[in-house]
């Protein structure tokens, strides 16, 4: 069976819980609940492992906390012996509008501390990573603020409407390979009926 690892960026805590930031963790928990996996605590991370039509998807959420997300990766995919063709996270993007999702196989942090910190730790860009758009409608200096906020109730459908679109990435990654997810959903301009 193949093995993937499948890392959702986020941060611990009911403070962050569906945040902006934490749609790295949901994407994860929405994807195992799909499949009706559990998550449990073990070493570094909330994990889960579904199986599903022959692949293996070791799910994890780190409890390392968004900057230091590196050491959960680096920790699991060694464990497992995941190549890192494999490995595949997820996380938010400020970039990117809030109606975008963009899979790409290896390319810079743009300055997200969590991909940081996996580039750092892993010592490469070569792995895929699927970025949710968060959009950036915030006033100037309140960055933070913006991103650790919860959706507006307006945004709701179309976060939701993304999910669901980000579980089945997930799926054709894995069976289909990362080209073809990247021609489900890079051009596309997501919009609720």
């Amino acid at each position: 069976m193949k093995k993937y690892l499948i890392a959702g960026l986020g941060n611990v805590g009911n403070e962050y819980a569906h945040t902006r930031h934490n749609i790295g963790f949901d994407v994860v928990m929405a994807f195992v609940r799909k499949h009706n996996g559990l998550f449990s605590t073990d070493r570094l991370v909330y994990k889960s492992e579904v199986k599903w039509k022959g692949c293996i998807f070791i799910c994890i959420c780190p409890t390392t906390y968004m900057n230091l997300s590196g050491k959960a990766v680096k920790y699991w995919i060694d464990k497992e012996k995941i190549e890192l063709d494999h490995l595949l996270v997820v996380v938010d993007d400020l970039a990117l509008p809030l109606d975008k999702l963009r899979l790409r196989p290896r390319g810079s942090d743009a300055g997200h501390n969590g991909l940081r910190d996996i580039q750092n730790t892993l010592g490469t860009t070569e792995y895929a990573k699927l970025r949710f758009g968060i959009g950036n409608q915030y006033p100037k200096g309140m960055q933070s603020d913006f991103v650790l906020s919860k959706w507006n109730q307006d945004e709701m459908p179309l976060v939701e409407l993304k999910i669901k679109k980000c579980i089945e990435v997930i799926e054709q990654f894995a069976k289909e390979g990362i080209t073809a997810a990247m021609n489900n959903i890079n051009n596309i301009t997501f919009a609720c009926e």
